[in-house]
């Protein structure tokens, strides 16, 4: 079944309005799948001075980002799609890279790190955007899950930051 046919949705919501609302959810499903499997690969590869902070502060982003996709994926079947977490789902709902680091330093890591936030992130915000016109309850879901993420984005330029307030190049 394709998310464009929507044969029910919740109550007080029209088939289209579900049908456009699942569509940004989609789209923040499989960023949120990629951002999950990219912090645990970093984790895995992460090496240098900091290793174990680095390490163990992937983990319970990693958690978090796990039961966003969780609530995500659950909104889109309340409102009658099919939430698709599949990897070919993932790529072929991609518009960015892969995430191109192996085995690397822990400054270059949190620096390529936070390039994939400022793009979830900023997807994030302009999907509420979006959602403001559709459906105030995922509006706010998208809302809620924004706020750990740029939580968790802080956390990674703490360790980028210098002590005038720049980060590093």
């Amino acid at each position: 079944m394709s998310n464009n046919e929507i044969k029910f949705t919740a109550p007080g919501m029209d088939n289209e309005t579900a049908a456009s609302t699942i569509k940004t959810l989609e789209q923040r499903l499989v960023a949120l799948l990629d951002l999950q499997l990219t912090l645990k690969h970093i984790h895995w590869n992460v090496v240098g001075p900091n290793f174990i902070g680095v390490h163990e502060m992937l983990d319970p982003q990693v958690d978090a980002v796990r039961e966003m996709t969780d609530t995500i994926a659950e909104r889109i079947a309340t409102l009658g799609g099919v939430p698709k977490g599949t990897p070919k789902a993932i790529v072929e709902g991609r518009s960015w890279n892969d995430y191109e680091l192996g085995k690397g330093l822990v400054t270059d890591h949190l620096k390529a790190l936070d390039a994939v936030y400022d793009g979830v992130n900023g997807d994030h915000r302009k999907a509420i955007e979006g959602l403001g016109d559709l459906d105030p309850v995922s509006e706010d879901m998208i809302t809620g899950q924004l706020a750990e993420l740029e939580q968790f984005q802080w956390f990674v330029r703490a360790h980028l930051e210098s002590g005038s307030g720049e980060l590093a190049q």
